[in-house]
């Protein structure tokens, strides 16, 4: 028997969730919520006493699973790996298919982001590159090239 019912949401933290946020933006995903937390709901779920904690909830356009963006007022935010290759135990990265990985690449290197490898050609079936984004977040970009 599955205990899971649906895939809900993947949940990064970050310390400039303004620029986070922008960058996501800028790549097609919209705003769904902002919202605060603190008190004893937050402090029992992360076991961080005092913890506050802004939140921005990020959905793809005709919705689909979200993108959780937090940062932690309090306490302060504790320094990640941002040059974290994929073989990295943790969060390796987050996957978005694209109508035109060019294009997507174009936009984000315009925002000063910048490929961590190449473009890669899976068997003429899907081609893929790797971005590293705001606080070192690696966001795999996808384009079916045959269907």
């Amino acid at each position: 028997m599955s205990h899971v019912q649906r895939f809900d949401h993947i949940g990064i933290t970050v310390a400039d969730l303004e620029r986070a946020t922008e960058f996501f933006v800028g790549l097609g995903l919209e705003v769904e919520g902002t919202t605060t937390v603190e008190g004893e709901f937050v402090e029992t779920v992360c076991a961080i006493p005092g913890a506050r904690c802004r939140i921005v909830m990020l959905a793809p356009p005709g919705g689909g699973s979200k993108l959780e963006l937090a940062s932690f007022v309090t306490p302060d935010n504790l320094p990640g790996s941002p040059e974290a290759l994929a073989n990295e135990v943790g969060l390796r990265n987050v996957s978005f298919e694209v109508g035109d990985l060019d294009a997507a690449l174009e936009a984000v290197a315009a925002a000063g982001y910048g490929l961590v490898g190449g473009v890669g050609d899976h068997e003429g079936v899907v081609r893929m590159a790797y971005v590293r984004g705001p606080e070192g977040i690696v966001v795999s970009l996808f384009e079916q090239t045959a269907r």
